[in-house]
């Protein structure tokens, strides 16, 4: 048998006004936020990537070049790249510091 003396029915009363209760409009506010949230990230930094290496057929619609002037500058050392299993890469960076060497009509 047991004894209520009262307290536990006021300890759950309090706890219940202590602890808000979520409701699933709440659950589904948050929701819709944490969405916008992740699109907005997600529309950022789609608009800063750059890929890191490019092939051959990438640089080449990059640069509208022909294959034989892609391969001049490789041949030339112009720009430098990586073969790996018969397919070349180049590194984004070094196209962008072949354009920046090669600027001209600079004023100084």
């Amino acid at each position: 048998m047991s004894v209520n003396n009262g307290k536990t029915n006021e300890f759950s009363q309090s706890r219940q006004y202590r602890d808000p209760l979520l409701t699933i409009a709440d659950l589904v506010e948050f929701k819709d936020q944490l969405i916008s949230e992740i699109r907005k990230l997600l529309s950022d930094q789609m608009g800063n990537t750059e890929k890191k290496w490019l092939k051959s057929l990438e640089v080449r619609n990059l640069l509208n070049i022909s294959r034989g002037t892609l391969q001049n500058l490789r041949v030339s050392g112009t720009l430098p790249y990586t073969r790996i299993g018969g397919v070349i890469y180049y590194d984004y960076k070094d196209i962008q510091n072949v354009f920046l060497a090669n600027k001209s009509g600079q004023k100084s």
